[in-house]
């Protein structure tokens, strides 16, 4: 797999942890260097073993895992932007919602992977070597990742708290295209 296609792969998969950066960013989550670094390190770490696991699991369990991943990364995605669009709405609750924190950063770290799982199992069937792309795909994804913190916290600069409300709504959106987008093939 030439090199360039393995770049291509790495934006697609990177772009949903990119959105989830600026929505957690813009709500007022990313604002000191460790709540940046958690963001951008979980979402690469993750997008970069996924394809790996995909690939050791091959060709055994794709059938049944592309049966279901857009429903999982729907509810997980959903799950996480209600939180983060009721939290908007309560001002007292801004901490046990941080979205680059604990269960939260794991819940959607994992939910904007689910599809680097099906690339490793698409990798393995091409007999591709695994390690490349998987260094590719994370360290894009966290580049990405950072760029869409840089994006969103100019934003919540700007609109305050609302922001972490439309960063919810930006998690169902992705929620919702994933799953309206397998639906539909």
């Amino acid at each position: 797999m030439a090199i360039i296609e393995i770049f291509a792969i790495a934006i697609g998969l990177a772009l949903d942890a990119a959105a989830v950066s600026i929505g957690a960013a813009a709500g007022g989550f990313a604002d000191n260097r460790r709540a940046v670094f958690r963001l951008a390190f979980h979402f690469g770490l993750f997008q970069a073993f996924m394809p790996f696991i995909g690939w050791l699991l091959g060709v055994q369990l794709a059938g049944w895992f592309a049966a279901w991943d857009h429903w999982i990364a729907f509810v997980l995605l959903s799950f996480v932007g209600g939180r983060m669009i009721r939290s908007g709405f309560d001002a007292s609750d801004d901490f046990q919602r941080d979205p680059s924190r604990g269960s939260m950063l794991v819940l959607l770290s994992f939910a904007t992977s689910v599809d680097a799982l099906a690339v490793g199992f698409s990798l393995a069937m091409l007999n591709v070597q695994i390690l490349l792309p998987c260094l590719v795909i994370g360290f894009v994804t966290a580049g990405l990742s950072l760029g869409g913190i840089r994006i969103g916290s100019s934003l919540s600069g700007r609109f305050g708290k609302r922001m972490e409300i439309f960063g919810g709504f930006l998690l169902l959106a992705i929620g919702l295209r994933i799953l309206v987008t397998h639906l539909l093939e």
